[in-house]
């Protein structure tokens, strides 16, 4: 691999499986350093210790104090933060006629305040000490909506709207702020999916295909690196054609 991101440090929040974890391999694979921050502290460390030059720490994303310690932490251990990748997620499925209240907070706070929370604490560091790119993860559910996730799609929906505000807010002190819509991905959650679900979903996709969580991680690389210097506010779709 190219070295894209050598002497980066970067946190990569969910970053135990799926998406995540892909990411994080591909951000240590091109020169980074990277701090694994997820709710499942032992998945977590399981994580790191199958990557070179990574590290983990437990992590509620919708907790202020969880997200300023992760990014304290990762200036400490690191030396510094120069790529956030907000990817935390949760899936609370359901019609409206049948989702609780309950279920519609958890997954619109740990998406949207968890990506606001992550937003807001990186850039507060990148800003004093040169700049940076943080990485929002969002999903094709945010822009065509996806029956049973009123929720989901709302909260990956508001995702866009932060990531375009905040990149307005901080362009001018050198953070960049850029947002990745997969579509559907190949993950320990898509894989709860029937053989019929799976394939009647992926006729409806151009390529006729699922993606694979390392195509998004790829994704993010490039919005991490210096190959996007320019680009900002921008919303990165990984979908295969989905939602043209």
């Amino acid at each position: 691999m190219t070295g894209l991101l050598t002497g980066r440090r970067a946190v990569v929040t969910g970053g135990a499986q799926g998406i995540g974890l892909a990411i994080a391999r591909r951000l240590t694979e091109h020169g980074a350093s990277v701090l694994i921050a997820d709710l499942d502290r032992e998945r977590a460390a399981e994580a790191a210790a199958g990557l070179s030059g990574a590290a983990s720490v437990g992590c509620d994303v919708t907790s202020e104090a969880d997200v300023q310690a992760v990014a304290d932490r990762a200036a400490e251990e690191l030396g510094g933060l120069d790529i956030w990748v907000n990817n935390a997620g949760v899936t609370r499925d359901a019609s409206l006629k049948k989702m609780t209240v309950d279920d519609f907070d958890l997954v619109v706070g740990v998406h949207l305040r968890g990506t606001w929370l992550g937003v807001r604490a990186a850039q507060a560091f990148m800003r004093e000490h040169g700049g940076g790119s943080i990485v929002n993860i969002s999903s094709m559910s945010g822009k065509i909506g996806n029956p049973g996730q009123t929720n989901y799609s709302a909260a990956k929906a508001g995702i866009i709207g932060l990531t375009k505000a905040a990149a307005k807010e901080v362009a001018h002190h050198g953070v960049r702020v850029n947002a990745v819509q997969p579509g559907l991905i190949r993950t320990p959650m898509t894989a709860a999916m029937s053989a019929e679900a799976m394939a009647a979903t992926e006729a409806t996709i151009p390529v006729r295909r699922a993606g694979e969580p390392d195509e998004v991680a790829g994704a993010v690389v490039f919005l991490a690196s210096d190959l996007a210097g320019y680009v900002t506010g921008a919303v990165l779709e990984v979908g295969g054609g989905r939602g043209m």
